[in-house]
């Protein structure tokens, strides 16, 4: 049976050590790496699209990082509860473009008994940056 430490039911020690987990894995955009922290029929809600699976992860995050170039993520300890973690994030990004984006967000993460994250649910709002705006 797959697990990923640490698992519920989460202290906010461990809720923030898989956080930290999350970001470290986010950033280093390998979608491959990334799907496998979920269930293999795992649920997500990002923005607007409604995403099934690892293999629809995969797709869904090889794509992303072809179009959000210069990725850098960071996540922030929201709140938690047995198997539940809720985080705000911040990311910035270059488009295919050269425009620089600065997207912040929301997600709401329930986890099953071995620490695979069975839905996510993101809600996230892009602004338009200056090169010299960047922070991360």
């Amino acid at each position: 049976m797959e697990q990923k430490l640490p698992l519920p039911p989460f202290t906010e020690a461990t809720a923030r050590e898989k956080i930290q987990l999350a970001e470290d894995a986010w950033n280093s955009q390998d979608p491959d790496k990334v799907s496998l922290a979920y269930t293999p029929d795992s649920e997500w809600r990002n923005r607007s699209e409604f995403i099934n699976g690892r293999d629809e992860i995969r797709a869904f995050l090889s794509l992303k990082w072809q179009q959000e170039r210069h990725y850098k993520l960071r996540k922030y300890y929201w709140a938690h509860t047995d198997n539940r973690i809720a985080v705000r994030f911040e990311y910035e990004y270059q488009n295919p473009q050269g425009e620089w984006f600065r997207a912040y967000g929301n997600e709401n993460w329930e986890f099953d008994e071995n620490g695979l994250m069975k839905k996510r649910y993101a809600s996230i709002n892009d602004v338009a940056i200056s090169e010299n705006e960047r922070k991360l």
